[in-house]
């Protein structure tokens, strides 16, 4: 049975990779899922698994070394998922420590304990171990709105607090690859979204609030434009860079749904419009006159999308959802799952949203 360490897995992708991974191998795998369990970290998210023999969960921060150490020696692991990060921009312009402190120290502690659990005492390392990184396109920077994509040989060029965490602990990952080829890869995705994200990012936030009659806060002149690609293409494509992937190397993960983020806004409200019958009274609250534009985000990047072309040619791998579809299945899941919107938008998530946006 091979045993998985997964970090951040009661988080949005995390838990999604779950869920995918034993709907894949069943109980062919075992998956170790240690989250620290932080505002967008929930348990509710895995508790169709969590009576499972071969799920483990440990709620441990990846900062500590001798409770991750703990889990290495415990459990034979053979891969390592990393996804815990810290991931919000806009939490990390407002308090970028915590940014550098969990992706970037928490980066090395779980490359440390890695290295320290797999090396033979002639530095190569047991076979068939290997480490996942998961980063993020922003570290390349911005692209110009009329061309360009991001490939894995553009040169790092981040601009807010979260993506020079992420960009540090890119280059954590490379030179632990180069200076003691520690077998590993990075993935560097697009924009995600779908069933278990927490709603202060774009796509769940429109939801949740146009269901509830609420103002769609949208940035600047709202043509900032990302590359949006369904979560459950997303970690299909993580099973099989591990898998198919070559060591030591970077590839690209991009969904070709590159959209305005005002085309999101509106494309929502049509879908939920589409989607809610006539007689629900949400239907008459879901309007475009929600829209409401705020002042623009620090550094707010213009433009990112991603060519794939390596995961393609060497893997196979394609992303297989259109983003209408994405988004309908999106909405669905959060119709099935009112209560879990209820509880993660509790308490303290209000008094963020209101000072994030200065709407009520």
């Amino acid at each position: 049975m091979r045993t998985y360490l997964v970090t951040g897995g009661a988080g949005f992708i995390g838990s999604n990779f779950i869920h995918y991974m034993f709907g894949k191998y069943g109980d062919d795998i075992r998956i170790i899922n240690v989250d620290a369990l932080t505002y967008a970290g929930n348990p509710e998210n895995l508790k169709e698994v969590q009576d499972q023999d071969n799920y483990v969960f440990v709620r441990a921060d990846i900062c500590d070394r001798e409770a991750i150490s703990r889990i290495f020696t415990e459990y034979d692991i053979d891969r390592v998922v990393h996804f815990a990060a810290e991931s919000h921009v806009d939490r990390s312009i407002k308090n970028p420590e915590i940014f550098i402190r969990t992706n970037v120290l928490g980066t090395a502690v779980m490359l440390n304990c890695a290295r320290d659990a797999w090396e033979n005492s002639d530095g190569t390392f047991r076979e068939g171990k290997r480490f996942l990184h998961v980063s993020t396109d922003e570290v390349y920077g911005s692209l110009e709105e009329d061309g360009g994509y991001f490939y894995e040989t553009t040169p790092y060029a981040p601009h807010s607090p979260y993506s020079a965490s992420k960009a540090s602990s890119d280059m954590l990952v490379k030179a632990y690859m180069d200076t003691y080829r520690f077998p590993a890869n990075i993935t560097n995705c697009s924009n995600n979204y779908g069933p278990y994200q927490f709603p202060e990012k774009l796509i769940p936030l429109m939801i949740n609030n146009a269901l509830l009659g609420k103002k769609l806060p949208v940035y600047g002149d709202g043509k900032n434009v990302r590359d949006w690609l369904y979560v459950e293409d997303h970690v299909k494509a993580i099973d099989m860079v591990m898998e198919k992937g070559r060591l030591f190397e970077t590839y690209n993960i991009g969904g070709h749904n590159e959209k305005q983020n005002i085309e999101i806004v509106r494309t929502i409200i049509e879908v939920l419009q589409e989607m809610l019958s006539k007689d629900d009274p949400r239907r008459a609250l879901v309007s475009e006159e929600l829209i409401t534009y705020v002042e623009d985000r620090k550094g707010h990047d213009r433009r990112y999308a991603i060519a794939p072309d390596k995961i393609r040619a060497e893997i196979g791998w394609e992303p297989e959802t259109m983003f209408r579809e994405g988004i309908r299945r999106t909405i669905q899941w959060y119709f099935e799952h009112e209560d879990w919107m209820k509880y993660v938008t509790s308490g303290a998530y209000q008094k963020y949203y209101e000072e994030m946006y200065d709407v009520k």
